[in-house]
């Protein structure tokens, strides 16, 4: 039997049906107590980020299952250690949402900066308003603002080859892959958050990585500067932000994760320079179906005794 924790799209969902039987739980994520239930005798399990695969859930879902492939590139939901102990596969979806992610990045940098919100707010609440020299000043990225990359993988080079269209220079931290002919200086974190006029993270939520920004490093970043995160909440400390954001320790930023997700921190959303998106940096109908399929391929090469396209274990 295969789970499908939650209804994946149409094209997916018809493709998992031909490799055997199929429980499929509902659009919103299963409650845990329904979740370790309907995983007893699977033998593959398709997750989503909001389920939590640990120790108790392999367990429940017995010494049958074989694979447990998570619709996302980000996996800190799945204890990989407990699921290798066991002898399951874990797998991912790199790649195939790396131009979705990146475009949403660039949207929230341009919303950020250049105040897209106030102004749209401004109209709505029908504002008197006259265009004027100092009206809605924000930063012009193409006006020497420089990018420092978080996380200079794959999303990471995506979004800084679109800020090069808008002429940006482009910082980012040290990256495990050669970064080969990209015009790019590599630098520390503290010099990056010190030198950039826009900071985007695209960094992995691990311990090492958990309020990586925090007030330190916050107070390091110019107070004309943008924070934009499309990676993991917890990367951010979000109190820290709140207070900076309030302060005017830094102008604004752009937010499509949150540490209590999908709970929004309630400071946040009285926050006029804060842009906040649910959480929806793949969510372009190419990009779901092109994750959702090779989740599914994922657990078809398992299942028929082949390694998997991408694996974590």
């Amino acid at each position: 039997m295969i789970y499908v924790t939650r209804v994946l799209t149409d094209a997916a969902m018809a493709e998992v049906a031909r490799l055997g039987p199929v429980t499929t739980g509902d659009e919103a994520p299963p409650d845990r107590d329904v979740l370790l239930a309907r995983a007893a005798g699977a033998t593959a399990v398709i997750c989503t980020i909001t389920e939590r695969i640990d120790a108790e859930f392999l367990d429940a879902a017995g010494p049958g299952l074989r694979i447990v492939a998570n619709v996302a590139v980000g996996y800190d939901n799945i204890d990989v250690r407990a699921a290798t102990g066991r002898g399951v596969r874990v797998t991912n979806t790199p790649g195939v949402l790396d131009g979705a992610t990146a475009d949403l990045t660039m949207a929230l940098i341009l919303a950020a900066a250049r105040r897209v919100l106030d102004g749209d707010r401004l109209l709505r609440q029908r504002t008197p308003w006259v265009w004027g020299p100092r009206m809605m000043l924000g930063l012009d990225l193409g006006a020497g603002a420089t990018l420092g990359v978080v996380g200079y993988g794959r999303i990471g080079r995506a979004v800084a080859r679109r800020a090069r269209a808008f002429d940006m220079k482009i910082l980012a931290t040290p990256s495990s892959t050669p970064t080969g002919d990209d015009p790019v200086e590599i630098v520390d974190l503290d010099t990056l958050l010190t030198r950039s006029d826009v900071v985007t993270l695209h960094c992995p939520l691990t311990p090492a990585t958990r309020h990586l920004i925090d007030a330190r490093a916050l107070a390091l970043m110019k107070p004309t500067a943008v924070l934009v995160n499309t990676a993991r909440g917890g990367v951010v400390d979000e109190r820290a932000l709140v207070e900076a954001l309030r302060a005017g320790r830094i102008a604004a930023a752009g937010l499509d994760v949150f540490e209590g997700e999908p709970q929004v921190n309630p400071a946040l959303l009285e926050l006029d320079n804060a842009v906040l998106t649910p959480h929806i940096g793949s969510a372009g109908t190419v990009t779901r179906e092109r994750m959702c399929g090779l989740a599914v391929a994922n657990v078809a090469d398992v299942l028929s005794g082949s390694a998997p396209r991408t694996p974590v274990n």
